[in-house]
């Protein structure tokens, strides 16, 4: 992480944070995790200019077990929270200071993945994974974790990190597949055959969704928030083909001259729709990734094909 906001709020675990754990909490300096990771775009290393207007200045996470939060919790934060306004003053907003601050290992994770989290025996179960968010585990697991001598914080992020189990992973990544087939394999076609744009721009927006969702689950990464998921495919893409691609479908516009006289078949590709074109080109992409991955073997653009495929284990 190489922003600005990021580095003040290292100095300020460094010099002023933990200084005051070393002389109010020496009996437990080695047992609080203190970081910088959850919501914010400074967690993903993303802040600008543009996100100084809201929710935004410098602070850390101090996460204890639920043992030690019983204990000393309740003073941590008031000791904290002295420092944090002294060094932050008026720009640290409500929002912000629920983002930072004191908190427990348990709570942290909960609150962002929206399950009860037993980050005591580090545990996700099966099931727990399924209804996981993609977002929600990006912000879990970003930015960085600068002391946690006890390894509970850091134990399960480690297990998120691990990324889904490969059932899941297949499940959702079939799920994707669908998603893109559905809305510019075959929808988008029909939409403007019918000379209807508004549902075919959302079939193309539908698709440009799936399409980089699926980058993300063959590259096993997590796909961040929706505003900052093309900015992470850029940076995940050394190459940039595939962001090119994404970026040409969304910047691509309908044309309405190439179905003035089309009739609708279901065993034709009308390439005079530049978006119909570049969806084959992401599709041909994704075929490659799937190859990659050993999840195929066929090379038919057409990915509804290869669901059952994908999900025989």
């Amino acid at each position: 992480m190489r922003n600005t906001e990021f580095e003040k709020s290292r100095r300020f675990y460094e010099n002023q944070v933990a200084p005051m754990i070393h002389e109010k909490f020496p009996k437990y300096e080695s047992r609080i995790a203190v970081g910088i990771v959850g919501e914010g775009s400074d967690c993903f290393g993303y802040d600008d200019y543009m996100s100084r207007d809201h929710d935004f200045g410098t602070g850390v996470c101090l996460w204890l077990t639920d043992e030690d939060f019983d204990e000393i919790g309740c003073l941590l934060s008031i000791a904290y929270n002295e420092l944090a306004m002294q060094y932050g003053g008026e720009k640290l907003t409500e929002r912000l200071q629920e983002r930072r601050g004191v908190m427990t290992i348990r709570s942290f994770y909960s609150n962002i993945l929206y399950i009860d989290c037993n980050t005591k025996d580090c545990i996700l179960t099966e099931n727990d994974w399924l209804i996981l968010e993609h977002s929600c585990l990006a912000t879990a697991t970003n930015g960085v974790v600068f002391r946690d001598d006890l390894g509970e914080f850091t134990r399960f992020r480690n297990l998120l990190l691990s990324y889904y189990p490969d059932s899941i992973w297949r499940r959702r990544i079939v799920n994707e597949l669908h998603q893109f087939s559905a809305a510019l394999q075959v929808n988008y076609a029909r939409c403007m055959t019918r000379n209807d744009i508004v549902a075919a721009e959302l079939c193309r927006a539908k698709g440009l969704e799936a399409a980089m969702e699926l980058y993300f689950l063959l590259n096993r990464k997590f796909a961040p928030y929706y505003k900052w998921t093309y900015r992470a495919l850029s940076e995940l893409d050394n190459e940039g083909e595939y962001a090119m691609l994404v970026k040409k479908l969304a910047s691509t516009v309908s044309d309405d001259a190439a179905w003035r006289f089309n009739t609708y078949n279901p065993r034709s590709i009308n390439m005079k729709d530049k978006v119909i074109a570049t969806a084959e080109e992401i599709a041909k992409a994704i075929i490659e990734l799937l190859k990659k991955n050993e999840l195929i073997e066929g090379s038919d653009s057409y990915l509804e094909i290869y669901i059952n495929d994908i999900l025989q284990v």
